[in-house]
């Protein structure tokens, strides 16, 4: 094989290399006998190389041509020509040559492979829980090579960002301590203290806290973090996240730095120039326009408080709620007829609205079921408030703020599809920070104060005061980045005075002495001189997601788990044998 050693890659030769020998290795991508002729299309993670195989050149070499298929690893050594006039391919790189064979090597045969890895145009994509159980092979095809390799720029980009801010990566433990910040922890028991556990991370929260107490102002990590939590299309069991803390810092500093490095991200990546700063929500807004606090601001169709006119109307469904809200569809009302519009009622229902309330604005008239519970002076308020023209479809919920805004926000989003108005194709970003978000909800089913993000999160200096009087109406010093409509990332300045650190243990039930078992740790950190600090986690998988143009995390992690949390390619999880979990103690 020495003498096959590969002299350029198979995305590597242009005109400049007419006449060269050269060797080439790769898998067969595509396979074509012309009878005088066998073409492939040599591939590796580069590109592809067209190459020719004429009887002229020999016999054995010809026959043994004709016998390569699909994913077959080889070796060619060869001449660069150009191609015939006609037959070249101004779409790829490499179009305008083709390598004359002259010896081949095969390096490996493949038998035929249970899905198309060369994504030939028509040729539907594999089942995912296929290409997952075959994920080394489904690793090959080049759009998903692309994602890998966007990854890798996302985060070179990343590290040379931060580093050249002064920014220090520090790796923190996998193994550590069970705390209740969230999610379910993925647990781990150890041999040599049966009966205790460790926790695998669920991010490194507690850990970068300390580093900050220890004097690290500016630390980062690309951290691996693992969540025992239900899976969807952007979530993953375990996931990598930028992990990034500043001390002596506001919340604007905190901002700044993170704009900087995302617009950097983005051009680096994708060539885009994304304007900065960015756009700034607080939560109450957000939820109350866009019925999500990860707005989609790529489109219009914001959602329109209508309750304070609801008492003038006739309709006991609108006068009896709490909110009523709407949504103003310009230029549509021809576009939904009746099924359309009973279809879109159904799909708020998923979401706990007992119905969908619907208005086509014509001239002279609302035409709609519920018009004749409209006086005229009701009419006009709605037309006003939503500043509604004829031919517009008004879409209205009535219910519980929570219900409202559920129903509202997923129905601009379905709108927003049904209609078209996102151009997949574009290279369309719209960034925001949410700010200002509750630092605490109440669980209705437990029946108590809860953290609306961690209990490290510091409440607003106004807001002290009453933080046990007024718990509900607290705001908290954190922020989301919104991108596109997922969240990227979020953070908050932490708590950093551990008096205030105890009352949030309080509020959220913990004893003093359940607290110090807890967290007895941070505490004890907190009196030693903290300074004060902040800093946030941007999701890496979902912004490599959206760098991208996919919708499924999975497509930008080389070896992720399916829907089910299992690896079908491993067959993990799996059983382990009884003494390996009697020395764990778990078994008598």
């Amino acid at each position: 094989m020495a003498s096959f050693r590969r002299t350029h890659t198979c995305g590597e030769l242009r005109e400049s290399e007419v006449g060269q020998s050269v060797t080439l290795s790769g898998w067969v991508n595509t396979y074509r006998d012309h009878g005088q002729f066998v073409f492939i299309d040599l591939r590796d993670r580069y590109g592809f190389t067209q190459v020719v195989f004429e009887p002229g050149r020999g016999k054995e070499l010809f026959e043994a041509a004709r016998e390569l298929r699909a994913e077959t690893c080889v070796a060619v050594r060869g001449v660069v020509g150009r191609r015939l006039p006609g037959k070249e391919r101004h779409d790829m790189p490499t179009g305008l040559i083709e390598v004359q064979a002259a010896e081949l090597i095969v390096l490996n045969r493949c038998p035929t492979p249970p899905f198309d890895v060369s994504e030939t145009p028509g040729v539907e994509l594999a089942n995912e829980d296929l290409r997952l159980q075959y994920r080394y092979l489904d690793l090959r095809r080049p759009s998903q090579q692309k994602l890998l390799i966007l990854r890798h720029q996302m985060i070179r980009a990343i590290r040379e960002y931060l580093s050249a801010d002064g920014f220090l990566e520090v790796e923190t433990p996998f193994l550590g301590r069970s705390t209740p910040e969230g999610a379910r922890d993925y647990l781990v028991p150890s041999r040599v203290h049966n009966g205790a556990w460790y926790a695998l991370p669920q991010s490194p929260q507690l850990y970068k806290q300390l580093l900050m107490v220890a004097g690290y102002d500016k630390y980062f990590q690309i951290a691996r973090c693992m969540r025992d939590e239900d899976l969807r299309a952007d979530r993953q069991p375990e996931f990598t996240q930028l992990d990034f803390e500043m001390s002596f810092v506001e919340q604007d500093d905190v901002l700044g730095t993170i704009e900087g490095l995302v617009a950097r991200v983005f051009k680096t990546c994708v060539d885009v120039d994304l304007p900065t700063p960015f756009a700034r929500l607080s939560y109450d807004d957000a939820m109350l326009r866009y019925g999500s606090d990860k707005p989609d601001l790529r489109f219009g169709l914001e959602i329109v408080d209508c309750t304070d006119l609801a008492p003038a109307t006739e309709f006991t469904v609108f006068k009896s709620a709490a909110k009523v809200r709407a949504i103003r569809v310009p230029g549509t009302a021809e576009k939904f007829s009746r099924k359309q519009l009973d279809e879109l009622t159904e799909y708020v229902r998923q979401f706990g609205a007992k119905g969908l309330a619907w208005i086509k604005v014509e001239a002279g008239k609302l035409n709609s079921p519920i018009e004749k519970f409209l006086p005229a002076a009701s009419q006009a308020s709605f037309r006003e408030r939503l500043q509604a023209e004829p031919g517009d479809l008004l879409l209205f919920v009535a219910d519980s703020e929570d219900v409202v805004c559920q129903s509202l926000g997923n129905l601009r989003l379905e709108l927003a599809r049904r209609l078209q108005l996102i151009d997949p194709s574009r290279k369309d970003f719209k960034v925001a920070w949410v700010l200002d978000f509750p630092n605490f909800m109440f669980d209705a089913e437990e029946q108590r104060w809860v953290s609306n993000h961690h209990p490290f999160t510091a409440p607003q200096d106004a807001d002290l005061a009453r933080m046990e009087s007024d718990t509900g109406s607290v705001k908290a010093k954190a922020y989301d980045l919104v991108i596109n409509g997922y969240e990227a990332g979020g953070g908050s300045i932490r708590i950093h005075n551990p008096e205030v650190q105890a009352r949030v243990f309080a509020v959220l039930g913990l004893t003093p002495e359940q607290a110090r078992e807890k967290f007895g740790f941070l505490l004890d950190a907190l009196k030693f001189g903290a300074p004060p600090h902040g800093g946030i986690a941007l999701g890496l998988d979902r912004l490599t997601m959206i760098l991208g143009g996919t919708t499924n995390i999975r497509d930008v992690i080389a070896f992720p788990k399916n829907k089910q949390a299992r690896d079908l390619m491993t067959g993990a999880p799996g059983l382990v044998e009884s003494r390996q979990l009697k020395e764990l103690g778990l078994n008598s």
